[in-house]
């Protein structure tokens, strides 16, 4: 089995996940996993030495450090992606991380709701060929083999394929996805996200959606997880408020999700978020989805967060005060690094 992920912190959580990949090795599976360098950074101890304890393959993505000169250039990118891949055949991906926050039934200290999602059938092996880059990449080890890649069989009702995206040679396939699903849309657009900082492109194409009809539903949370970007947010929604579509805000717990459906049959899931960083620095994963059932089982998650939600006007964007205004202005300056 192999596992990639942006964070993995050392909490309850993380070091039960840890534990569970520790008897996975010691039952003989061949297990590696990839955590991003700035995530483990998140929590202090890091995990790494309980992987280690655990004798749990593991390796960092892209290690940066301003003591060593020649790892500067690569400070600012983030390997973002949530992939765990079991036995090769099933998958797991969304925007889920490894820490306490998640598992809401505990009733954490600072709770986060997310999606993510088990995938079956041959797009499995997509999943495993992007863990498996990102692995040769970072230790040089090639993972191959029916062990890796068993023979797939077709499974459920859902065409899906996953969309890599990173500041690589897969640059920019995201955006191109987003700005063509929007450029397609006929009667709806449902976007659910915890950071919305689009760039002009993609205001645009959100607008041109809006005017010519298209209803465009924007789901963010109420209280953010981080301010700031909350602020550099809220500088810019009057740009999509004043040509049509709406903007709702969902209540706490804070939602981590990031669900786009368009038409009721096209559904995008994954670690990416609607910002810069996501769209130009962050390495990503997403699939898209093709199905009406599908969709309208994700049109449901949507239905029922914006029951709770508040919608916000134009004119509630307009009225802020002038220091809240200069305020969310400065901090959008900053968006390309938030």
């Amino acid at each position: 089995m192999d596992s990639s992920c942006y964070i993995f912190d050392n909490d309850a959580s993380g070091k039960q996940f840890a534990k569970a990949l520790g008897n996975a090795t010691k039952r003989g599976v061949e297990v590696r996993v990839l955590i991003d360098a700035a995530g483990t950074r998140y929590s202090w101890p890091r995990i790494n030495h309980k992987l280690k304890h655990a004798h749990v393959p593991f390796a960092t993505f892209l290690p940066s450090s301003l003591l060593a000169p020649w790892r500067v250039a690569t400070i600012n990118l983030r390997n973002h992606r949530k992939i765990l891949v079991t036995d090769g055949k099933t998958a797991f991906t969304g925007g889920m991380n490894i820490r306490q926050g998640n598992v809401l039934a505990r009733k954490p200290k600072h709770p986060v709701q997310d999606l993510h999602f088990r995938l079956q059938g041959p797009v499995v092996q997509q999943l495993q060929e992007a863990f498996a880059n990102d692995w040769a990449f970072t230790t040089g080890e090639t993972l191959r083999g029916e062990r890796w890649f068993p023979e797939l069989q077709e499974s459920g009702t859902v065409i899906a394929r996953v969309i890599i995206d990173g500041p690589d040679a897969d640059f920019e396939k995201l955006r191109w996805t987003l700005l063509a699903a929007l450029a397609e849309a006929q009667t709806s657009v449902q976007i659910l996200t915890p950071y919305f900082l689009p760039d002009q492109a993609l205001i645009t194409a959100l607008n041109l959606a809006a005017l010519r009809g298209v209803r465009v539903d924007i789901l963010l949370p109420e209280k953010n997880n981080l301010l700031y970007l909350h602020w550099a947010s809220r500088a810019m929604w009057w740009q999509v408020l004043e040509h049509g579509s709406r903007l709702w805000l969902t209540p706490p717990p804070f939602d981590h999700s990031k669900l786009m459906i368009v038409d009721g049959h096209w559904v995008l899931l994954g670690s990416a978020n609607w910002d810069v960083r996501s769209l130009g620095l962050n390495f990503e994963l997403n699939v898209e989805a093709y199905g009406r059932h599908f969709a309208e089982e994700m049109g449901q998650v949507i239905q029922n967060k914006l029951r709770g939600a508040r919608e916000v006007t134009l004119a509630e964007v307009e009225g802020r005060s002038y220091p809240a205004k200069l305020r969310d202005s400065i901090a959008r300056l900053f968006s390309p690094y938030l």
